[in-house]
């Protein structure tokens, strides 16, 4: 791993580091033992952290022998972490001595302002799926795909922080009178080892037929977990 280096948000880790100072048996042998773990900016762990052993015969010739600890794991898709740090604590089986070390790094994910009640951000209405940009007017023509997409936050988490939240839309015609309606357009339950700071939601809508106005859209989000519910109004236009 390279000296304070960045991942994206999704990305492997892949850390590595050598052992020295051990001691060796009068039969020149030689045991240690050893955890490494990823913790972010919290003190929270990123992944399961892992403890191993090893023991070995060292030859004269490999008096300079330095064995290497390996760990790797998949950042977690919603973390954000400027300093988070990879710790490594070892111990000479031999002579009962210990050191520890942490090596920084940092993750760069999708910044999404936290909550401490069930909300909604960054709603925005795009052109197309792949669309990245948002539109700065969400203005659309009849027949057009709309799509949407928008961040979850501020649920609870249950045991093993487990999360269970759905979502469903209204779409409303100019007059106030309902277009189409599904309740439950998509539902999110379970469990990380890694709280999930955010769940990412997705509309889409074919616009067959619709006179031009104002189209507004009723996002309505329930937290099953935290007993929550969080209502938006999005408006578009056909024109």
């Amino acid at each position: 791993m390279a000296a304070n280096p960045y991942y994206l948000a999704g990305e492997t880790l892949f850390f590595s580091c050598r052992v020295a100072g051990y001691k060796a048996s009068e039969k020149e042998t030689m045991g240690i033992e050893w955890k490494v773990e990823a913790l972010d900016d919290q003190n929270v762990a990123l992944a399961k952290p892992e403890t191993k052993s090893m023991e070995a015969d060292i030859a004269p010739e490999d008096k300079d022998w330095k064995p290497i600890i390996r760990y790797q794991f998949a950042t977690p898709y919603s973390a954000l972490c400027g300093h988070c740090r990879v710790r490594v604590e070892v111990k000479d089986r031999l002579s009962g001595q210990t050191a520890a070390a942490e090596f920084p790094f940092s993750i760069r994910g999708k910044a999404v302002e936290p909550s401490e009640t069930l909300t909604v951000r960054n709603f925005r209405f795009l052109r197309s799926e792949a669309d990245e940009t948002p539109l700065a007017v969400p203005a659309y023509r009849p027949g057009d795909q709309l799509w949407a997409r928008f961040e979850m936050t501020g649920y609870r988490f249950g045991e093993g922080n487990s999360i269970h939240v759905e979502y469903g839309i209204s779409v409303y015609r100019p007059s106030g009178k309902l277009l189409y309606e599904e309740p439950k357009a998509a539902e999110t339950e379970e469990r990380s080892f890694y709280p999930k700071r955010f769940i990412a939601g997705v509309l889409n809508l074919r616009l067959e037929g619709l006179p031009t106005g104002e189209y507004p859209i009723l996002l309505v989000v329930r937290d099953l977990t935290g007993n929550q519910k969080f209502e938006g109004k999005y408006t578009f236009r056909v024109e």
